[in-house]
């Protein structure tokens, strides 16, 4: 695909600001090992080889009567009787970290938490559950999470602030009363209340930070359609005939994408803090979930075992630090002001 003068500039300026070009690689890295962290830390193995069969009990539930055993519920690969009926006409390959998020670690040799040790690199949470399979899988539901949020708050946001800077007057009027009206609800006191009605889940979260968090988008759209409304070309759009969504998604919306754009990273880590300020105070995610808003509630818990309180530290540190070096990355190298060297 041909890149234009324009954006190859800009893609220049993003590469030659250092801080941010690594800071976007160091994040998908991470984000890409997260994305599988269902084949680098689960309690089923990746594969199974029974009497010339392959098995994949990773996208497969098998009872344990396939591999000799006498229950016809699901195998436990964690016990040593079936790993040695498997043994026995085969093997088996298991993931680097042999635990899931949930997995309750029983052969612990002291009490949870357990310190860091070569079982178990960061240790255990105080209910004996693997740390760094937690980590993994809590990184990979906040960033989803984050890029759920941030893309359908684009979507909405973007559109309120088109409606409204190009069409003005009451239209405009009547929804920044409503924005001011809506914005004055307490988030996190509807939360509560749902709370105490529902169990809170991944979707029922997204629908309701959605409710408010598009609203951040509006400003910036609709004050670059109501500046390009009256130039001349889009006038003359108007009297050729062009309809007003045309003119909005083609003239207009160009020329608000780069302030989108460069307030979506900023949005990405601000849904990844509010998942995680949810979790630490009890209305985020299911109990039990991988979150990181849950280990840090952990750390707080068990000051004693200083473990859970800094990975769950620096990992929100190290994620948000490195979304805003690559908003402000991305900042830079649209505004024609900046130049790099």
């Amino acid at each position: 695909m041909k890149i234009s003068p324009l954006n190859r500039r800009r893609l220049n300026n993003f590469k030659l600001n250092k801080r941010g070009w690594y800071s976007f690689w160091i994040f998908s890295f991470l984000f890409f090992i997260s994305v599988f962290a269902d084949f680098i830390a689960n309690d089923k193995p990746l594969i199974i080889k029974y009497n010339n069969n392959l098995y994949f009990p990773i996208f497969v539930e098998y009872p344990e009567t396939n591999f000799g055993g006498d229950f016809e519920t699901e195998a436990d690969y964690r016990d040593p009787y079936v790993i040695e009926l498997i043994e026995n006409k085969g093997w088996l390959v298991m993931p680097i970290i042999p635990y899931t998020y949930n997995t309750i670690i029983r052969d612990l040799e002291v009490p949870a938490p357990a310190p860091p040790s070569k079982k178990n690199w960061l240790g255990t949470d105080d209910q004996a559950r693997d740390v760094l399979a937690r980590l993994i899988y809590g990184f990979r539901i906040s960033i989803l999470f984050g890029f759920t949020l941030t893309f359908f708050s684009m979507i909405i946001g973007v559109s309120a602030g088109a409606v409204q800077g190009y069409f003005g007057g009451k239209t405009d009027l009547f929804f920044q009363r409503f924005m001011e009206i809506w914005s004055a609800i307490p988030t996190l006191y509807v939360l509560i209340i749902l709370a105490s009605i529902v169990q809170p889940n991944f979707w029922w979260l997204l629908i309701i930070l959605l409710l408010f968090s598009w609203m951040g988008y509006v400003g910036v759209v609709r004050a670059e359609f109501l500046r390009a409304r009256n130039l001349d070309y889009v006038r003359a759009a108007k009297a050729l005939g062009v309809s007003n969504n045309t003119i909005m998604l083609r003239h207009l919306l160009p020329n608000a994408t780069v302030a989108t754009i460069t307030f979506l990273p900023f949005s990405l880590s601000a849904s990844v803090t509010a998942l995680s300020g949810l979790d630490f105070l009890g209305f985020g995610l299911p109990p039990g979930s991988a979150s990181l808003g849950e280990m840090v509630n952990q750390g707080r818990n068990n000051l004693q075992a200083p473990w859970l309180g800094l990975t769950s530290f620096f990992t929100l540190g190290l994620m948000l630090g490195l979304l805003v070096f690559v908003g402000e990355a991305i900042r830079d190298a649209l505004d024609p002001r900046k130049t790099f060297s």
